[in-house]
């Protein structure tokens, strides 16, 4: 059963120097702010951080980048109007970064939860991202090689999730949160809301309680939903 933790910081303190961490979110959207936040106060470092972007503003993830505590950056989108953390982190040589077009960096987060080790891609033929990767041409198009790519842990955000960890989204926030959710070794959701066992149709589970290890509900009326 799931490990429903008082706080977010208890929640993180599995994650340790060195891990691989799949955060979900779009840009804002989903990005599970209070388990970041934790992460940064719990002071883990040489993380690999796998998100759509490399953060936005100076909180949340960006915020994670300017503490120091991220050596490598997977991203599709690590250059926005308002991410001057990474930019100067970059330019200065203080953190690596490997750019994945959006398709492929979801492909490889949901081969590694679905148990497939590698697939072949058209996206990035002739383009640097092809540098270095092994090519087959099928159908008379060439593909790329691209591998799984699975973590050690993932934090992702859920509008509402009962005491056995079944997960449900609400709108955009369903966006890398159930895919990373299958990908990773130990999966921590933030909730808004915690509820008993079949209050949530089974009809409308996206992310299944087998894939969630951790749950904390970050809001502040969450007290009358724990026992």
């Amino acid at each position: 059963m799931v490990t429903i933790a008082e706080t977010a910081d208890d929640a993180v303190s599995v994650i340790r120097d060195g891990d691989t961490v799949l955060i979900g979110g779009f840009g804002m959207a989903g990005q599970p702010l209070a388990l970041i936040d934790a992460l940064r106060r719990h002071g883990s470092r040489e993380l690999t951080v796998v998100n759509n972007n490399a953060g936005n503003g100076d909180g949340g993830l960006a915020a994670l980048l300017a503490a120091g505590q991220v050596r490598r950056i997977v991203c599709s989108f690590p250059r926005q109007h308002d991410s001057w953390v990474f930019d100067d982190l970059y330019r200065r040589g203080q953190i690596e970064l490997e750019v994945v077009p959006q398709g492929n960096l979801a492909e490889r987060i949901r081969a590694a939860g679905a148990g497939i080790g590698a697939f072949y891609t058209p996206t990035g033929v002739g383009t640097r991202l092809a540098d270095g990767k092994e090519t087959r041409v099928i159908d008379g198009r060439e593909h790329l090689l691209e591998f799984a790519l699975a973590a050690d842990v993932a934090l992702i955000a859920a509008h509402r999730g009962d005491r056995v960890g079944n997960l449900i989204y609400r709108k955009t926030a369903r966006n890398f949160g159930p895919i990373m959710a299958t990908a990773a070794r130990h999966t921590i959701a933030q909730v808004d809301q915690v509820v008993e066992p079949g209050d949530i149709d089974p009809e409308c589970v996206v992310t299944q309680g087998i894939y969630v290890q951790t749950m904390v509900c970050t809001l502040s009326d969450c007290e009358a939903a724990r026992p």
